[in-house]
């Protein structure tokens, strides 16, 4: 476990906080029974587990089959939906199936719900019962298998741009434009009627339960919540009998709406990331479930996914279907500790019942975020494919799959996560460790992306360790200096200091480094900042820019057997290449003292031609043209000028056009800034020896971070191989730089 990991939120005044009791869910159990295919759920015993946690007895409810379904949230959208129906058509709740499914015949209805899974399949399986239409909206990041399963009960499947919470509101925003009912489990102002009726429906699973144990005391009930429609359930069943039993809630680490409203004292929209526990997705709490949540739920915690879906495992070995939602009951319970058991009352004699909301479905295998130590990081995010989709013979993934890792980790942690995604599909990731107030506020910066992997020798995403050195793609560039960057912020949280610590784990450094400028147009600006790079253990504090430049060398197309009208434009081209190489020369031999050594310029790109039998019209040259500190775009572009219009001058009917389509800066910092002068004591301290400052060749986001004012220096790991056949890093380097990191942090920020 975890040393930083989220706490668990207490409540002890709920251990005595009880409410009447109410006939509402007998009549939707009622309804229930009157169902095809109704019958109880399984209620099995986990006689191992109970040895596990040291408790007498843990049942655990089985809704991977229920009326036809896989999980339970059929019993609240039929009841809520056979309840709103019979409202709008004036129907008692006496009335039978197939009358209300006639009587809708006379005035059909559609239903609309937002769902990330469950609910909505099975709002559509009302729908398939009564005949009705059915649109549902479902968020951006649902998977497709989900998706598949709602359609195949019948529904119109729209996708949201957003969220679970976008979702709601376009299923809400359709209701009210088209005509129809909205079914929703998650009430808002002005719609709190059919979330209640709901909720009701949950009830018959609880009635269930009782009746099977019949006189047998229940000391914890833990329920999985999303929005908390459902835990509003258990709480008003449980919290209203008489001897009252402690409710604990678990949520995804990535969508812990009600945890965070817990510690808040009231609830607001909450920033979710991806989780396999789908069905808990939710960045809200009801309203209407809120007031009874906080004064009845006992204790509340979170899990990860890798944990969810070991209690998925062991369950299988059970024989019990349950997916990550319904799994996460069990990882809950196994999360206690023995003080944690003590404060909600459990011991040797304590009966617990989990109610396991899901079955089995399919998913990908998570990894596990509990990690702490620097170099096993490294390798996970090493076996996390996140080449740039911008380069390569075939485009790489990009930062997804890595950015939901490390907002995972993060979350786990309890550390403030931000998802900067303005470019879709090339997310990066803001983690903050936030100060008491007063003090200076740093940045770890590094990119999540990597070149391609292709072309890469072995196993790009094995992460194996062999003598010291950790290999694979991105194992230098740079996930040892994300994997540092990560375990140093995780170690300021202990440190009590007075400055912000932030992480920027940014997209597409390997291409245009949009990730860095949208961290700092999101406003993340820190005083000073730290690219971990590897540098070999040396500190960088200055390197070159670039300016990317295409040239259009104009032609005359024509047939090849009229020489007379055409004019060559490739040919043309030659005179500016043999210029350019003479440009090149000079520059190799400039005598500026810029530290990162001369300038310098090479072509990239030729394109030109369309056919063998045709005088080409157009020849494009593409420059790269590398640039020291004191040269701007507007200077690398007037040289380049000078050079066409002399050859303009000299070659008939040469004419030409030149744009400047891409440009970073140079970077430098003086060597005797306060921040440079720090962190040389800090990598002195750390290393045993005094630090090699440096002036490198390369680009990194180090320009971005000096052109917002940040003050910042390259320092990262020793490796090599980066972007070719074989990369590694040596990992003793890796975990000296997450130490030098937190004593930097603890040093400027104190």
């Amino acid at each position: 476990m975890t040393e930083f990991r989220r706490p668990i939120y207490f409540n002890p005044s709920a251990r005595s906080w009880a409410v009447p009791r109410s006939t509402s869910s007998d009549l939707a159990a009622r309804f229930h029974r009157q169902l095809p295919n109704y019958q109880p759920t399984k209620l099995f015993k986990l006689d191992d587990a109970a040895k596990e946690i040291g408790v007498r007895n843990i049942f655990l409810k089985d809704e991977s089959s229920r009326l036809g379904l896989t999980s339970f949230k059929i019993l609240g959208a039929s009841w809520g939906t056979f309840r709103a129906i019979a409202r709008e058509l004036g129907l008692t709740l006496e009335v039978d199936l197939e009358t209300m499914k006639h009587a809708l015949a006379q005035k059909p209805l559609t239903l609309y719900a937002a769902t990330d899974g469950n609910h909505g399949r099975a709002v559509a399986r009302m729908g398939a019962i009564l005949s009705l239409p059915v649109e549902i909206h479902v968020p951006a990041n649902l998977d497709i298998a989900t998706i598949e399963l709602i359609r195949t009960e019948g529904a119109n499947i729209l996708v949201s741009e957003g969220n679970y919470d976008t979702a709601i509101r376009d299923a809400e925003t359709a209701t009210r434009s088209k005509g129809g009912l909205l079914i929703q489990d998650f009430s808002f102002e002005g719609y709190e009627e059919i979330p209640q009726w709901i909720i009701d429906g949950y009830g018959t699973m609880l009635q269930e339960i009782d009746e099977e144990l019949r006189d047998t005391h229940v000391d914890l009930v833990v329920v999985p919540v999303g929005v908390g429609s459902f835990a509003h359930a258990v709480v008003s069943h449980y919290k209203s009998k008489e001897d009252l039993p402690a409710i604990l809630t678990v949520e995804p680490d990535t969508a812990a709406c009600l945890w965070k409203s817990f510690r808040r004292g009231k609830i607001q929209p909450e920033q979710t990331a991806y989780t396999t526990l789908a069905g808990l997705d939710c960045g809200t709490v009801s309203s209407i479930s809120w007031p009874l949540l906080q004064s009845g739920v006992d204790a509340s915690l979170t899990v990860s996914d890798y944990e969810a879906h070991t209690a998925s495992l062991y369950l299988k070995e059970q024989g019990i279907s349950a997916g990550p939602c319904g799994a996460s009951t069990l990882a809950a319970l196994r999360r206690l500790s023995v003080p944690d058991k003590a404060k909600i009352g459990l011991d040797h004699k304590s009966v617990i019942v989990l109610l396991s909301t899901e079955g089995v479905r399919d998913y990908n295998i998570p990894p596990d975020v509990s990690v702490d130590d620097p170099v096993a990081l490294t390798q996970t995010l090493v076996q996390i494919n996140s080449a740039n989709p911008s380069l390569g013979s075939v485009p790489g993934p990009g930062e997804t799959n890595i950015a939901r890792y490390i907002a995972a980790w993060l979350e786990h942690r309890d550390i403030e996560t931000h998802w900067i995604e303005p470019t879709k599909g090339r997310p990066s990731i803001v983690g903050v460790v936030r100060g008491s107030g007063g003090g200076k506020s740093l940045m770890f910066n590094g990119h999540i992306d990597t070149v391609t992997t292709i072309g890469y020798e072995g196993n790009p995403l094995g992460g194996e360790i062999h003598d010291g050195k950790l290999y694979g793609r991105g194992a230098a560039d740079m996930k040892c200096g994300l994997a540092a960057a990560l375990i140093a912020l995780a170690n300021t949280k202990k440190l009590g200091l007075r400055g912000d610590v932030v992480f920027a784990g940014v997209a597409d450094e390997e291409a245009e480094s949009i990730g860095t400028e949208q961290v700092l147009q999101a406003g993340w600006i820190t005083d000073a900042a730290i690219v971990s790079e590897p540098s070999g253990l040396n500190i960088v504090h200055a390197h070159k820019g670039f300016v990317w430049l295409e040239v259009d060398i104009h032609g005359r197309a024509a047939h090849g057997s009229l020489p007379e009208l055409g004019i060559d434009a490739i040919s043309k081209a030659g005179y500016f290449l043999v210029e350019l190489d003479r440009y090149a020369q000079q520059l190799r031999e400039s005598t500026i003292d810029s530290g990162v050594g001369p300038p310098s310029v090479h072509v990239s790109i030729i394109k030109g031609g369309e056919e063998a039998s045709s005088y080409p019209a157009l020849c494009t040259i593409v420059l790269e043209r590398r640039t020291v500190p004191g040269e701007t775009p507007d200077t690398v572009k007037a040289e380049i000028q000078a050079l066409l219009e002399k050859i303009s001058d000299d070659v008939q009917d040469f004419q030409f056009d030149l744009r400047v389509t891409f440009n970073r800066s140079p970077f430098s910092i003086p060597r005797d800034d306060p921040f440079v002068s720090l962190v040389g004591d800090v990598v002195n301290q750390t290393l045993g020896t005094s630090p090699i400052f440096r002036k490198d060749p390369y680009w990194t986001d180090c320009a971005l971070l000096a052109d917002a004012g940040i003050s910042p220096i390259l320092w990262g790991p020793d490796g090599e191989g980066l972007h070719a056949k074989e990369e590694w890093v040596d990992i003793n380097s890796i975990r000296l730089v997450s130490k030098g990191l937190t004593e930097v942090a603890c040093k400027f920020c104190r």
